[in-house]
């Protein structure tokens, strides 16, 4: 499910099934058993009466009252229909019945699973984080039930990887899980006890307890670096158990866990599947592709190592112009393009990124969509300030998110060693320099430029694929 998982915005298509959402579509005018799955391994059983014609928002309407979650951050969720070949986030309309009958279709429209896989794959319905909904907002809500929802969500991508954590982070969100889940007063006996029951696993990132390397370097290091984890695993749980006292209240917790979430630029992101060339490295190593990560947010978009859980390139929206491209020949591919600033050899100038997928019509249409809503929420913010700010005195990077990307050179791109930083160095891009009369250097053919999406405001168009789809 690396990589697949696209919680995306409006592309049209009414279908539906499910790993066993619905029990049984024999009769769909007679009350049938929809299960709505969360985080967790828990789900939501309902029973649906004219399921054929059952659309999101009544669905969605009955999850909430059956868990309970208060009006007032009705939003913070969405309906979802997922399998480990794709995920959709779901519009209000939309009626999932109907989209699992498509399900085939846009398996093979969006993704590159086999005829086989395709054959057997089978969506289910989650109630998960909507992807629109702002981090911001987030940090307000105090309702435990909504916490612990966001905080099964956010836990499961801290551990299978898919953001990408340091260190520090993953230790300090593993000791807190430890902590929501057996309190803050075990002793050291305990906790060994405990981790030993539990498995690391269920603390830490897969990647990190498993470690690199072949069979044999993981047999032979095996013990040596549990018993590492587990020291600074039960250091960090040490530090909460003092800081937070006897028993914290689980709201304290859980804010803790997300807060520190927080500071992952991509969490809360949808998430594609595609690939990127790999720097060529002699003759015999030209052609390689290498599997990412795209996460795109109402912040920007992340590029990450789907093997190395790291972070290649991550851009605000202000940073960055984009395009995409259609297959011009049969087995070309569709191609998402990603320009932003660079150097070489110390000269400035401009780098392309070519991103492989069959999803990317909904990762442009995604970014566009994005850009729209936050050049919406800033003029809002804007018209606030009774205008203290003219449109000539806002910065360089504001002003450019309202054109769809470059408002002016940025700064250069940093580069560290966290997962969270950028790795330019170790992407294939296209440079080439703009002196204000010609682009020099390389530079692909396109039917349009880049800079013809920042000369006027963003207009959202939806992709269609039969109705309108969130990709998730």
């Amino acid at each position: 499910m690396e990589g697949d998982d696209c919680t995306f915005q409006p592309d049209s298509s009414d279908d539906h099934s499910q790993r066993g959402s619905v029990a049984s579509s024999a009769t769909l005018s007679r009350a049938q058993d929809v299960l709505i799955y969360l985080f967790g391994e828990s789900a939501v059983h309902l029973t649906v009466e004219g399921l054929g014609s059952v659309n999101v928002q009544e669905l969605a309407r009955s999850v909430r009252e059956a868990l309970n979650i208060p009006e007032c951050v009705q939003d913070v969720f969405a309906l979802w229909l997922c399998s480990p070949l794709l995920d959709l986030q779901l519009k209000a309309r939309h009626q999932p019945y109907k989209l699992c009958r498509q399900w085939q279709d846009l398996l093979y429209r969006f993704t590159e699973a086999s005829e086989e896989d395709i054959s057997q794959d089978e969506p289910y319905l989650q109630f998960r984080r909507n992807v629109f909904y702002p981090k911001s907002k987030e940090l307000q809500i105090e309702d435990e039930a909504v916490l612990r929802l966001l905080y099964e969500e956010a836990r499961s991508h801290i551990l299978t990887g898919r953001y990408p954590s340091d260190p520090e982070h993953w230790t300090g969100l593993g000791a807190l899980s430890l902590a929501l889940d057996e309190g803050t007063n075990l002793d050291s006996q305990q906790f060994t006890t405990t981790i030993r029951e539990k498995k690391l696993s269920s603390f830490l990132p897969a990647h990190v307890v498993m470690g690199s390397g072949g069979l044999f370097s993981t047999l032979r290091g095996k013990s040596s670096r549990q018993a590492g984890l587990e020291q600074s695993l039960l250091e960090a749980y040490k530090k909460i158990s003092t800081s937070a006292g006897d028993s914290p209240a689980p709201t304290q917790l859980l804010h803790q866990y997300l807060n520190t979430c927080h500071t992952l630029p991509y969490y809360g992101c949808a998430f594609f599947l595609g690939e990127i060339d790999k720097p060529a490295q002699g003759i015999l190593q030209r052609g390689k592709r290498k599997a990412v990560n795209v996460g795109i947010c109402l912040e920007g978009v992340y590029v990450m190592d789907v093997k190395e859980k790291h972070v290649l390139l991550g851009l605000r929206f202000s940073e960055l112009s984009w395009d995409h491209s259609y297959p011009e020949e049969e087995g070309d591919s569709h191609i998402l393009w990603l320009e932003f600033d660079g150097e070489e050899d110390g000269t400035p100038v401009n780098k392309l990124l070519k991103i492989y997928s069959k999803q990317a019509e909904l990762m442009s249409g995604f970014i566009e969509f994005c850009v729209e809503l936050k050049s919406a929420s800033e003029g809002g913010a804007a018209a606030g300030m009774d205008g203290e700010v003219s449109q000539s005195q806002q910065p360089a990077g504001q002003e450019g998110s309202k054109k769809n990307g470059r408002g002016g050179r940025r700064g250069m791109l940093s580069r560290q060693n966290s997962v969270v930083c950028n790795r330019v160095h170790s992407l294939n891009t296209i440079s080439y320099v703009d002196n204000g009369k010609e682009i020099k250097r390389l530079k692909p053919k396109r039917a349009a430029s880049f800079f013809t999406r920042q000369a006027s405001a963003p207009s959202y168009s939806a992709v269609q694929v039969t109705e309108s789809l969130e990709q998730g």
